[in-house]
């Protein structure tokens, strides 16, 4: 974070002092809310949580070298109190949020004007993939911020933008919505000037109502934007390319679908022994470029695009974004982590989230691998999608048939609900062999006892995704 004092950061959030807090002691590193992770010089926010209450850790917050709290409560440490509407843990959290983006602003606004780049993407699917390629590209060309996991809500986008220093020059914020006016918000705390925005899909359909309400959301990035900044569309989402008339921004697209007119395209692709993918990057004003990717799947050809796009327009170097394109490797847990075992066994760990267009991606890539080593069997663990409200039913059993047109053999459900059950009843009816583990321990004992049957000459390939609620990495660590 900037350099500020206490007294600054008081004013800044509409907080007064007390528990003796220095109005002149100054916070030189970073912001956070879990105390264990506190270094001299920074600042610990208190929040309340379902398990354990911040408050309850700030004594310690400070013994470790925070040099204040902030909180809506009083504690036993030097503390910038803000305001909230009672006591109740809602209101106190809703109070240290609306700080925590009050000093997360501040600090945009002082380093936007003296020179960070700040890039925002969001979509339906692939924003944590799109945001680590972006972050790889433009930390070629200087230090660069952008958060961990996927810190993409009213909680992890501010913390991400405190996290930027003088030195910072870029920083990429993926913005998450669960609801229309949730991006617009985002982009309030840390202004774009340029914008990704990959796809319009049915992730948060519960939450959102329809398809058009999510592509409003998703359309607040781009409306966000100068008049001076970029707009990066996927000209292979028609919802997205009629955001071009939403922004005053300049826009430019891609496309990896190889039949659309689009400014950033990627021809003669491959795909190796496990879905990487080797492209060829066309756009405007430079020789085509090859990019042979070493994440896995397909799908990373698009968000590879949407990454070269945002960085080539705003001037860094087409050659040296194909290099860092091609050097890349997955940054985010849990997304797309493919290892082989010693006896050739390979898995997919795509378990921290999934919605019915990253698991059709995911089934792709499944059913490349194996198909790439005749005689494997493709196994898929699949746990339930969640969010997608009165479709998710609909949604589970049009899985089932995904299953089926990629050809996989075995499906592996984690989980007795109503959604779980749809995808089996389907894949039995499109004649997989299917097994419906009640959890994930089940799950893991089922595949281990199905790896291996066909002799030392089949390399099994493993698929596990499901919503993140669903834990289903342990299934991955199991079998790994």
């Amino acid at each position: 974070m900037i350099t500020l004092s206490i007294a600054e950061i008081a004013e800044i959030t509409g907080g007064r002092l007390a528990g003796g807090a220095d109005p002149d002691a100054v916070v030189t590193r970073f912001v956070e809310f879990d105390s264990r992770k506190i270094t001299p010089g920074g600042l610990f926010v208190a929040l309340p949580g379902e398990r354990v209450d911040g408050h309850r850790f700030a004594a310690s917050a400070v013994e470790q070298g925070a040099v204040a709290v902030l909180a809506a409560r009083e504690t036993d440490a030097p503390t910038i109190v803000v305001p909230a509407d009672s006591d109740s843990d809602a209101d106190v959290t809703a109070a240290v949020l609306t700080a925590l983006s009050a000093l997360a602003r501040h600090v945009s606004e002082t380093l936007a004007g003296k020179g960070l780049t700040i890039i925002g993407v969001t979509g339906s699917a692939g924003k944590t993939s799109t945001k680590d390629l972006l972050a790889a590209v433009f930390a070629a060309a200087g230090p660069t911020v952008a958060p961990p996991g996927s810190f993409n809500n009213e909680l992890g986008h501010p913390y991400t933008v405190l996290r930027c220093e003088e030195s910072t020059r870029y920083l990429v914020a993926e913005m998450s919505a669960r609801g229309v006016g949730h991006i617009a918000h985002l982009a309030t705390i840390a202004r774009p000037e340029i914008g990704v925005v990959l796809n319009v899909g049915s992730a948060h359909l519960g939450e959102f109502g329809s398809r058009e309400n999510i592509a409003l959301a998703k359309g607040e990035l781009v409306e966000a934007l100068p008049a001076d900044g970029v707009a990066v569309l996927n000209a292979d989402d028609d919802a997205v390319l009629s955001m071009r008339s939403r922004t005053s921004a300049r826009v430019v697209t891609f496309s990896a679908a190889g039949d659309r007119d689009a400014d950033y395209t990627a021809t003669d692709v491959e795909l190796d022994d496990v879905a990487r993918a080797s492209f060829t990057l066309n756009g405007p004003g430079f020789a085509p470029l090859r990019v042979s990717l070493k994440v896995f799947g397909a799908h990373q050809v698009s968000n590879s695009l949407a990454a070269a796009a945002a960085a080539i327009e705003h001037g860094l170097d087409p050659a040296a974004v194909a290099t860092a394109l091609s050097s890349h490797t997955a940054a985010s847990a849990h997304r797309m982590d493919v290892q082989t075992r010693a006896d050739g066994v390979t898995v997919i760990n795509d378990s921290y989230n999934a919605n019915p267009e990253s698991m059709r991606a995911a089934i792709a890539a499944l059913a490349y691998t194996a198909t790439a080593h005749p005689g494997s069997r493709s196994i898929a663990v699949l746990g339930e999608m969640g969010e997608l409200g009165g479709d998710g039913v609909e949604a589970h059993r049009k899985l089932g048939e995904d299953l089926a047109t990629f050809h996989i053999d075995t499906l592996v459900t984690v989980g007795a609900g109503e959604l779980t059950h749809a995808t089996a009843d389907v894949a039995v009816q499109r004649g997989l062999t299917v097994y419906q583990a009640a959890d994930v321990g089940e799950a893991a004992d089922v595949v281990n006892s199905l790896l291996g049957r066909g002799g030392p000459e089949v390399r099994d390939v493993v698929l596990v995704k499901a919503s993140n609620s669903a834990q289903l990495w342990r299934v991955a660590e199991r079998i790994l």
